[in-house]
C-alpha cells in the first residue's frame, strides 16, 4: 500500500498508509547501530504539515522530469555489477516450492523502512533486534521489509547511498539471528515504477531497475536462501500493453540479480502480478520472466477484499461500510452493514484461481499483504461483533492462503487506534492485539 498518513492519521489512510493503493481485488468481483539515515537531500522529504503536503508530494515525486530524455537518464546510469562472482550453491539448496512449505506465516514491518523522509517519518520507531525477536517468539516465520530506494539514491547516477545499503543490511541480519525468512523489495519508493508501467517510461525504468538491483543483490549477495527478493510491491497495470511493460521491468530485475552471481544465482526471486490484485493477475498474467535457473521464482498478489470491510472508512452513495464479515457474525440489528459480497465463498473462488493459475505449476505464491482494519469507532455490542468477525477473517485468509499454496504475510502499519491494522506495538515491543494475533496463529495452525 502506498498513500501515507503521518502519525497514523484518521480514516482509511491508516492502514493503507505505505502500501501501493492498486493492492488487493477491491472492486465486487472483478542501515550499522541505531543510527538513522537521512535521505539525499535532492530527494523529497515528507512534510509534516498536512495531508494535503502528502498528496501534493506523492504526485510530484511520482513522475521524473520530461525534460531527462530517455537516452541520457540510461547512459547517466554507471554497471554497478563491478564484481560478479562465480555461482554458489552453498545455502541455496531449497527450489522456491521447498522455501515455500517451510513459512506458514509472514509479517509486514510496514510503513517505516519504506517511508518517505526516513525510516521514523510516519510515525514507527527504528527496527529493532528486539521487534523482530518478538515476532519469532508469537509464531512468524518470515518477514517483508517494504523498502525505499530512490530517496537514497542519486539522482543523476542511481548510486544508493552505503549507509541506507548498510542499514537495511542490519535488519535483514536481525532477522536471519532470529532464523526467519526474509523478503526484501523495492516498495511504492515515490512511484517511479509503480506509477509508471508505460511503454514511454520502460526504457528509463528498466535503467534504473538494473542500477538499484545491481546494487541490492550486491549489497545482500552472500546471505543465504533465507533471503528474498521482490521486484516491486503493487505496480499499476490495467491492460495487456501495460501488462507487457511490467513483464520487461521483472525480467531485468531476474537478469540483474543473476548477473550479480554468487548465491544470487539461485536466490528465490518473486514477481508481482498486475496491482497485484488477483483478478488482474488471473486476467492479465501471460507468462513468468524467463531465468537461468529451474523453480526458483514465485508470483505475489496482495488481498484487501471486500474493500467495504476491509479499507472502508464512511459510508458513501454508491455503497456503505461492512463493519462485519463471514457466516456466524452478521449483525440482526444493523443490517445495513453487514457485507453484502466478498467473504467465504469470494475468497475460496479466487485463491483457488492463483492455485490453478501458479501452484499446481509449481509456482508458490506470496500473499505478500493482506488486512482488515480495526473499526474502534464502534461501540458495545456492535464492536464486538466486528471485533469477533474480523479475527475470523484473518484466520479465514490465512487457512484459505496456505490450503491453496499461498503464503500469507500480515500487513501491519503500526497503528494501534481507529481504522489501523497494527497488533504489536513497536514502541514497547508487546503484542496490542492479541486476538488478531490468535486468529492469524490459529489459521496457519499453530
Amino acid at each position: 500500500m502506498k498513500i501515507i498518513n503521518l502519525l497514523f492519521l484518521s480514516g482509511v489512510l491508516a492502514i493503507i498508509s505505505g502500501c501501493g493503493g492498486g493492492g488487493g481485488s477491491a472492486g465486487s468481483s472483478s542501515v550499522p547501530g541505531n543510527a538513522s539515515v537521512t535521505p539525499s537531500s535532492s530527494s523529497s522529504v515528507l512534510s509534516s504539515s498536512s495531508v494535503s503536503s502528502v498528496l501534493a508530494l506523492t504526485s510530484s515525486s511520482a513522475s521524473i522530469s520530461s525534460a531527462s530524455s530517455t537516452s541520457s537518464v540510461t547512459a547517466f546510469f554507471p554497471d554497478y555489477n563491478k564484481n560478479p562472482l562465480p555461482a554458489d550453491a552453498t545455502g541455496m539448496q531449497s527450489n522456491a516450492a521447498q522455501l515455500a512449505s517451510k513459512i506458514k506465516l509472514g509479517w509486514n514491518i510496514g510503513n517505516t523502512m519504506e517511508a518517505i523522509g526516513g525510516e521514523t517519518a510516519w510515525g514507527n520507531p527504528q527496527v529493532s533486534k528486539e521487534l523482530i525477536q518478538l515476532l519469532k517468539a508469537k509464531g512468524f516465520d518470515a518477514v517483508r521489509i517494504p523498502l525505499a530506494w530512490d530517496q537514497y539514491a542519486n539522482p543523476q547516477t542511481a548510486e544508493i547511498s552505503a549507509t541506507w545499503l548498510e542499514r537495511v543490511k542490519q535488519v535483514v541480519q536481525y532477522a536471519l539471528d532470529s532464523d526467519m525468512y526474509v523478503l526484501i523489495n523495492i516498495h511504492w519508493d515515490g512511484g517511479w515504477l509503480e506509477n509508471n508501467v508505460v511503454p514511454a517510461r520502460q526504457e528509463q525504468n528498466n535503467a534504473k531497475q538494473k542500477a538499484f538491483w545491481e546494487q541490492i543483490a550486491t549489497e545482500l549477495r552472500d546471505f543465504d536462501e533465507r533471503v528474498m527478493f521482490a521486484s516491486a510491491n503493487e505496480p499499476n497495470v490495467e491492460n495487456a500493453e501495460q501488462m507487457q511493460v511490467l513483464l520487461s521491468y521483472h525480467q531485468t530485475f531476474v537478469d540483474t540479480v543473476r548477473a550479480t552471481g554468487g548465491k544470487n544465482a539461485y536466490r528465490v526471486l518473486v514477481v508481482q502480478g498486475p496491482s497485484t490484485d488477483i483478478e488482474k493477475t488471473n486476467k492479465l498474467w501471460p507468462q513468468m520472466p524467463v531465468d537461468s535457473v529451474s523453480n526458483r521464482l514465485m508470483s505475489e498478489v496482495h488481498f484487501y477484499s471486500p474493500y467495504n470491510f476491509v479499507l472502508m472508512s464512511k459510508d458513501e452513495s454508491w455503497g456503505k461500510q461492512a463493519y462485519y464479515w463471514g457466516k456466524g457474525f452478521h449483525s440482526a440489528t444493523d443490517t445495513e452493514h453487514n457485507p453484502t459480497w466478498g467473504e467465504e465463498e469470494y475468497i475460496d473462488t479466487w485463491f483457488k484461481a492463483m492455485k490453478t493459475q501458479f501452484v499446481d505449476k509449481g509456482i508458490p505464491v506470496l500473499l505478500g499483504e493482506f488486512g482488515a482494519m480495526r473499526r474502534t469507532n464502534l461501540t458495545g455490542d456492535a464492536l464486538t461483533l466486528h471485533l469477533a468477525g474480523r479475527a475470523y477473517y484473518h484466520k479465514y485468509v490465512v487457512q484459505q492462503a496456505l490450503a491453496n499454496g499461498m503464503l500469507p504475510f500480515y500487513w501491519d502499519n503500526g497503528g494501534l487506534d481507529n481504522f489501523s491494522s497494527g497488533i504489536i506495538d513497536r514502541k514497547q515491543n508487546t503484542i496490542a492485539d492479541q486476538q488478531t494475533l490468535d486468529a492469524l496463529l490459529e489459521g496457519a495452525g499453530k
